[in-house]
């Protein structure tokens, strides 16, 4: 009987540490890329103007229009490979969560034309000294700056 215990209360140890371990892993899965905005951290998606795309932060994945669907890459799509996304203007959807940010593109596209600007956006991270964009590794000496609004869309008024 006492072997028994031991056997059941080693049983529960180890599936303990095991459920311990899960999660630990997936705290870091899904976190908001180095060139999102800073001040989110509750938020699924970004809206990015200049190129009419989405991000999906916990997919790591961009979301774009291309032959008449909607697709996922964890690239932006081709024309737009050397687009800055540190200087680049993100639009937070803080007001959605759901798989498909895209059934509101109309709407964020009329709202959030091409070359959109309201206030200042600072980035999470910086640049290194390679310039990468946190794309594809384009050259550059970008400050880390963007644009927002202040519509709980973006960031005003912080400057970094």
């Amino acid at each position: 009987m006492k072997t028994l215990k031991l056997i059941a209360v080693g049983i529960v140890f180890l599936l303990s540490n095991m459920a311990h371990a899960q999660v630990s892993v997936n705290v870091n899965i899904g976190s908001p890329p180095p060139w999102g905005p800073v001040g989110y951290s509750e938020v699924e998606y970004y809206y990015l103007p200049d190129v009419e795309c989405y991000y999906d932060i916990h997919a790591s994945q961009f979301i774009y229009f291309n032959g008449g669907v909607w697709r996922r890459s964890r690239y932006l799509p081709r024309p737009y490979r050397n687009y800055d996304l540190y200087n680049g203007y993100k639009v937070v959807l803080n007001d959605y969560h759901g798989p498909r940010p895209y059934d509101h593109f109309n709407d964020h596209r009329n709202r959030y034309h091409k070359g959109y600007r309201d206030g200042v956006q600072t980035t999470i991270g910086h640049r290194g000294n390679n310039g990468n964009n946190g794309n594809n590794g384009n050259n550059g000496n970008g400050n880390g700056h963007g644009h927002g609004n202040g519509n709980g869309h973006g960031n005003k008024g912080h400057k970094g």
